[in-house]
């Protein structure tokens, strides 16, 4: 039987609470649908995952696509769902908190607001305008269902200004604000990740995973408590149906074909939701 949109929110909270879990990220349905049969106990969206899904890059859809996908998501798998809602779909905090509640309407368990302005000239929000565009996160989440994870995200390292320093400052100002859950990704050694998950401790830390320096047992060790994947699982579905399809249309071969599963499999999978 379906659980509840207050179950999953309150299983939500748990997991931030116990030990370290994976939160994988997928980009449809399907993919979320599939994840859920694995086991995992919550999901994330992926912002780049479901662009692409549009035919457009990262940061390419509108707020009204993604609560469409939102909805979708949270309302089609029994375990939570934190949204990558980007930087909130506005500048002002104002209309960035208008955006949350109507996010949180959808089901979804969590959501993270960035900082990057998506100007590579000036790629970071002001310090006091993004920690106002967390506050008003926040409190548009408290009028909902204070119930909902609030992830501030931190996007220096991933957006040309990879200070440390900076970083952790404006994670602990975010958490001040209101955030539950703090989230540096392009955080790239393990001490980098030991400094910040120290910082902002007792607020849990997501990290990005993907990279063969780090594994689950790592992170764990390291105090890193929810780890997602971002477009990592989307982009390896991307990739072998380029390679299949490029080797179709430039040699007329098939060989790759020999590599997909079998649509038995998949119905036996998906009927169990018909």
């Amino acid at each position: 039987m379906p659980i509840s949109t207050a179950e999953k929110r309150a299983q939500f909270r748990r997991l931030h609470e116990a030990d370290c879990f994976v939160i994988p990220n997928p980009w449809d349905l399907g993919s979320a649908r599939y994840l859920q049969h694995l086991g995992f106990q919550a999901l994330a969206t992926s912002s780049a995952g479901f662009a692409w899904t549009k035919g457009r890059p990262d940061n390419g859809v509108t707020c009204e696509e993604v609560l469409a996908h939102l909805t979708e998501i949270a309302g089609g798998v029994d375990v939570p769902v934190n949204a990558d809602f980007e930087g909130g779909f506005a500048v002002d905090p104002a209309a960035v908190g208008a955006n949350v509640a109507r996010a949180v309407a959808t089901g979804i368990a969590g959501l993270s607001i960035e900082d990057s302005t998506g100007n590579p000239d000036d790629p970071l929000f002001d310090l006091s305008l993004a920690v106002d565009r967390i506050r008003a996160a926040r409190a548009a989440i408290d009028r909902v269902d204070p119930a909902v994870i609030l992830v501030g995200r931190s996007e220096g390292f991933i957006a040309g200004r990879p200070d440390l320093a900076e970083t952790i400052r404006r994670l602990q100002a975010y958490a001040e604000a209101g955030a539950d859950c703090l989230f540096a990704p392009g955080l790239r050694t393990p001490e980098e990740v030991a400094v910040v998950v120290k910082a902002v401790a007792p607020k849990p830390v997501n990290f990005v995973g993907g990279s063969p320096v780090f594994t689950v047992a790592s992170l764990a060790a390291l105090g890193v408590r929810r780890i997602s994947v971002g477009g990592v699982l989307a982009r390896a579905a991307w990739g072998e149906f380029m390679r299949v399809a490029t080797e179709i249309a430039e040699t007329g071969a098939f060989a790759g074909v020999s590599r997909a599963v079998q649509s038995t499999e998949l119905n036996s999978l998906f009927s169990q939701w018909a």
